[in-house]
C-alpha cells in the first residue's frame, strides 16, 4: 500500500492511493496515520479493504490535492549522520564506527511539497535526500535479525540542515536540524511488502534542475535492520516513529566553495519507488 494524509495543513485526513494513483479516504476506518494503525495488525487491517469501495478525493495528488506528512503522531524523529561513507569525505569526517544519532524537533515535520523557508540570519542552509524508515511494532533491544518485521514502511525524507549552526555554533548537531519546515516527509508512506530491498533504491536531489546527489542504499555504512536495532538499544522505539538513515554525497557543504540554498529556489527530490518531493525555497 501507499498510505497518504491530504488536506490543508493541520486538517490532514488519512488516506491511501488506489491503482489509478488516486487518493480514497480512509478516515471511516481510521483516525489517522498513527499508533497503532501502523502496527502489522492495524496495516493488515487496512490492506483487507477494498480501494474500490473507499471515497474518491477530488483532486490529483501534489498537483491541486495538497498532501500532508505521510505519518501523524510521530513520537521520535531521529537522524543518523555520516551515514554514507563517500559523504563523510566530503564533510572532512571519518567514518564512523557507530551509526551517529542526533534528533531533529517533531515540529521540523512537514508536507512534501510544502515551501522551506530560511531561518532568520540563515547563511548555510543545505538539503539532504534521505530514506525514511516507519516504526510499525515497536520494541526496545531489538534483535537486527528481527529488525525489519518492526518497520511499517519507508519514505522520501529531506533532512534539511542549517550547517552554522549545526557546527559551528556550539553543542550537538540538533540545533541546525530541527527548524520548522526543515522534515519534509513523503509524498506516501510506502509498507514494507512493497520494497523488496531498502539497501537497493536509488535516491536523488536536484536544485533549479542542477543534480545535486545522485546515489544509492546499497553504499549505506549501516543499513536498515542495524539502524532499527541500533536505536532500539537507547530507546524504546514506538509505532509511528522515525529514522531518518542519513545522505549520499552531494550536499552543499561539501561543494567547493560550499553552495547552499537561496530564496526562490527550488528542491526536487526523490527515492525509487517512493515518489517525489518538490519545495520552494523561500527567504
Amino acid at each position: 500500500m501507499k498510505l497518504v494524509r491530504y488536506g490543508t495543513a493541520g486538517a490532514e485526513r488519512p488516506g491511501l492511493l488506489d491503482d489509478q494513483g488516486r487518493v480514497r479516504d480512509l478516515s471511516g476506518h481510521v483516525d489517522d496515520l498513527s499508533g497503532a494503525a501502523l502496527t502489522a495488525a492495524g496495516l493488515a487491517r487496512l490492506a483487507a479493504l477494498d480501494p474500490a469501495t473507499l471515497p474518491l478525493v477530488p483532486g490529483q495528488p501534489q498537483q491541486d490535492l495538497r498532501l500532508g506528512a505521510c505519518v501523524a503522531g510521530v513520537g521520535k524523529f531521529i537522524g543518523v549522520g555520516l551515514n554514507y561513507a563517500d559523504h563523510a569525505a566530503e564533510s572532512g569526517m571519518d567514518v564512523p564506527s557507530e551509526p551517529v544519532l542526533f534528533t531533529k524537533w517533531t515540529s521540523c515535520i512537514a508536507g512534501p511539497d510544502d515551501d522551506v523557508h530560511l531561518p532568520a540570519g540563515s547563511t548555510a542552509t543545505d538539503w539532504e535526500v534521505e530514506l525514511g524508515i516507519v516504526i510499525g511494532d515497536g520494541g526496545r533491544d531489538i534483535p537486527e535479525d528481527r529488525a525489519l518485521d518492526h518497520v511499517a514502511g519507508y519514505c522520501v525524507i529531506n533532512d534539511i540542515s542549517e550547517r552554522d549552526w549545526q557546527i559551528r555554533r556550539g553543542g550537538s548537531w540538533d540545533k541546525g536540524k530541527g527548524f520548522d519546515g526543515f522534515g519534509p516527509i513523503g509524498p506516501w508512506l510506502v509498507t514494507r511488502d512493497e520494497i523488496a530491498d531498502p539497501q537497493a533504491l536509488r535516491l536523488w536531489l536536484e536544485v533549479d534542475g542542477t543534480m545535486r546527489q545522485d546515489g544509492t542504499t546499497a553504499t549505506m555504512v549501516f543499513g536498515v535492520a542495524h539502524l532499527v536495532a541500533y536505536c532500539s538499544r537507547f530507546a524504546t522505539l514506538m509505532p509511528g516513529d522515525l529514522i531518518t538513515t542519513g545522505t549520499p554525497p552531494g550536499v552543499g557543504m561539501g561543494q567547493k566553495p560550499p553552495v547552499y540554498l537561496r530564496g526562490g529556489q527550488v528542491m526536487r527530490l526523490g527515492i525509487d519507488g517512493l515518489g517525489t518531493q518538490t519545495q520552494r525555497v523561500v527567504g
